[in-house]
């Protein structure tokens, strides 16, 4: 469905009516309310309080996020566009797939999503094998996902809601991808998935490593910031 309505007029409708504001290329609350601010600096006390107990914690979280990825770049009206979901840690890209069209995205969905990225963690991470011996840094908690993980002994990093600057694939991975696709149009949807599957395969290890150094620091500076966003 066309509604004909201008970036300009959406971006006014999203900051100004809704009272969102943008946070690493994702829109949240404007303002985060008492509540969660303290858990947002409850969280990240946790990230260091791991980190003080085991020098390695950070390079053992496996952590997921989903975005957007349009057949234009700046968008156009009209423009096609397929949702990528991604999941990494300090060694590379350890599992990703792109929603069909039509797709319900429900508890379900990810219920399945789940299950296909353990399957790919057990193959591609033997080290992951024993359990408690990676931890996931996921936002979605649905009934559904979380008995999953409790039954199959699969450890979590809480993750505060309206929180895009403490998800690593949020403050990192995904700007790094759709940086070099900007000014770009793409032929269709396979077009454009084959390039974020270049570029996401092509970020070094290191880089990906040094995006959970970042979430360290990062967990400091909310905590300087007193819960707020810091960005």
């Amino acid at each position: 469905m066309e509604l004909n309505i201008s970036k300009t007029s959406i971006y006014c409708i999203l900051t100004e009516h809704l009272g969102l504001r943008e946070v690493c290329s994702r829109f949240v609350p404007h303002k985060l309310s008492d509540d969660q601010k303290l858990l947002r600096i409850q969280h990240s006390k946790d990230i260091i309080k791991e980190v003080k107990k085991d020098k390695n914690f950070l390079y053992n979280i496996v952590t997921g996020g989903e975005t957007w990825c349009f057949q234009y770049y700046p968008m156009e009206k009209s423009n096609v566009k397929t949702m990528l979901i991604c999941f990494y840690d300090s060694k590379g890209i350890v599992h990703k797939e792109f929603v069909p069209p039509g797709q319900n995205v429900n508890a379900v969905f990810y219920l399945k999503l789940l299950k296909r990225l353990v399957r790919r963690i057990r193959r591609v991470r033997p080290e992951y094998s024993e359990d408690e011996s990676w931890r996931l840094l996921w936002s979605h908690r649905s009934t559904l996902v979380t008995d999953y993980l409790t039954k199959n002994h699969i450890l979590t990093i809480n993750h505060s809601p309206y929180s895009p600057d403490m998800a690593p694939c949020d403050f990192f991975l995904f700007g790094k991808m759709h940086l070099p696709m900007k000014g770009k149009r793409y032929a269709d949807v396979e077009a454009v998935q084959k390039d974020c599957t270049d570029i996401l395969a092509a970020i070094p290890a290191d880089e990906l490593k040094h995006s959970f150094d970042m979430l360290l620091d990062r967990a400091k500076s909310c905590i300087e910031a007193e819960g707020d966003y810091f960005e």
